[in-house]
């Protein structure tokens, strides 16, 4: 896919003839990388193509034996990777690293690299490293640490979907707390009790400021979750779950309506996505911590599955560059005053909600400087 934007970059060809520089956003499994990377080419602004890059699962061990090979992955279902090649390259992940610096040794050289999140490779590999506190990576000349993930949500973009499902939530009264809910991630497991608990909480916060809730899940809710949270809540709300989009009655997914539609936002701490696009739209914002309690964690059965047992060891073995704590997001979106927690909500909310004033005016800050630090790579280039 080949999408087209009014302001390009131009570069020489070979002849001297002015061209569009010609730029390549590889994309994964992952929705949040590839959010971050279209939501960064969206705002650079230039010509982009979408590459779907497939991985194997043995794709590891090629590519430590290896290096930049494309041998881990499914040539024949991910996208083309051939000549001309691009100027630009914008990837996320561990399993696009080696992909991304094949297509430049491929082209002799010249392509720039970006990589958003936290490179495997050394960064000096990499012109320029978007990236965020989680990943303990410090700034450089080539390294910027946005204080939150890119996304694609403007506030025009809200509004216009909130406006066309409104009508079809007219029942409910106002004001809306809308609640983002995630799942598994990392070091957090979401188990069903965690659920009843970040319903209760949701209790709690409508009780005080009066309306209903409007609730989302993700891909990763379980069944098991979502069905505890229903069960604990008790207030009106409108609830959508992903694993209830089977059938002939499928529902649009609401959430870009549901971010536009909210006067206040409760999101589960696990999801770093969430958080930012609820933290850019300048609305209070009620964090639900998905950990379990201090000191508590190796105590719980739930945590020695591979997934949460793997992040532990790794934050105790494996070297800084190496580790993540999204903890480090959600303490600088409290201690900044853009969030608060929703455990201390029922104390705090007889002071108001006024901490919004501190929120970002600019829903897309963060892919903004990024595209900036892009275009000054290219700014030597002839044009």
């Amino acid at each position: 896919m080949i999408r087209r934007a009014a302001k390009t970059r131009e570069t020489l060809d070979k002849d001297g003839t002015a061209k569009p520089a010609k730029v390549w956003c590889l994309l994964g499994r992952k929705a949040g990388d590839n959010t971050q990377v279209l939501a960064l080419a969206e705002t650079l602004g230039w010509p982009f193509e979408e590459k779907r890059i497939l991985a194997r699962s043995w794709e590891l061990l090629p590519h430590l034996l290896l290096g930049p090979t494309p041998m881990g992955i499914d040539r024949q279902a991910s996208s083309p990777l051939v000549p001309p090649w691009p100027d630009l390259v914008i990837s996320a992940g561990r399993r696009n690293e080696p992909v991304a610096r094949w297509i430049r040794r491929q082209a002799g050289g010249g392509v720039r690299l970006v990589h958003v999140g936290r490179p495997w490779a050394p960064p000096d590999c990499y012109d320029l490293i978007v990236s965020t506190p989680q990943y303990f990576l410090e700034p450089a000349p080539n390294i910027l640490v946005n204080p939150l993930p890119m996304h694609r949500f403007t506030r025009g973009r809200v509004d216009a979907a909130a406006e066309r499902a409104a009508p079809a939530l007219a029942q409910l009264p106002r004001p809306f707390t809308t609640v983002l809910i995630g799942g598994d991630s990392g070091p957090f497991v979401f188990t069903p009790q965690k659920g009843r608990h970040l319903a209760e909480g949701v209790n709690r916060l409508v009780w005080q400021t009066g309306g209903s809730a409007l609730v989302t899940g993700s891909p990763r809710t379980s069944r098991a979750v979502a069905q505890a949270f229903c069960d604990a809540l008790h207030v009106p709300a409108q609830t959508y779950w992903w694993h209830e989009r089977a059938g002939a009655n499928v529902q649009e997914n609401p959430y870009p309506a549901f971010l536009g539609l909210a006067d206040r936002f409760v999101v589960t701490g696990e999801s770093m996505s969430m958080m930012a696009e609820a933290a850019s739209l300048g609305r209070p914002l009620y964090i639900f911590d998905p950990g379990d309690a201090p000191g508590s964690w190796w105590g719980h059965a739930h945590n020695f599955r591979h997934k949460p047992l793997s992040h532990a060891l790794a934050m105790r073995l494996a070297p800084v560059r190496m580790r993540r704590d999204i903890s480090r997001i959600q303490d600088n979106l409290v201690q900044g005053g853009q969030a608060r927690w929703l455990n201390e909500a029922p104390g705090l909310i007889a002071d108001g909600e006024g901490w919004t004033e501190k929120m970002r005016s600019d829903p897309l800050v963060g892919a903004h400087q990024a595209s900036e630090r892009i275009r000054a790579l290219f700014a030597s280039a002839p044009t």
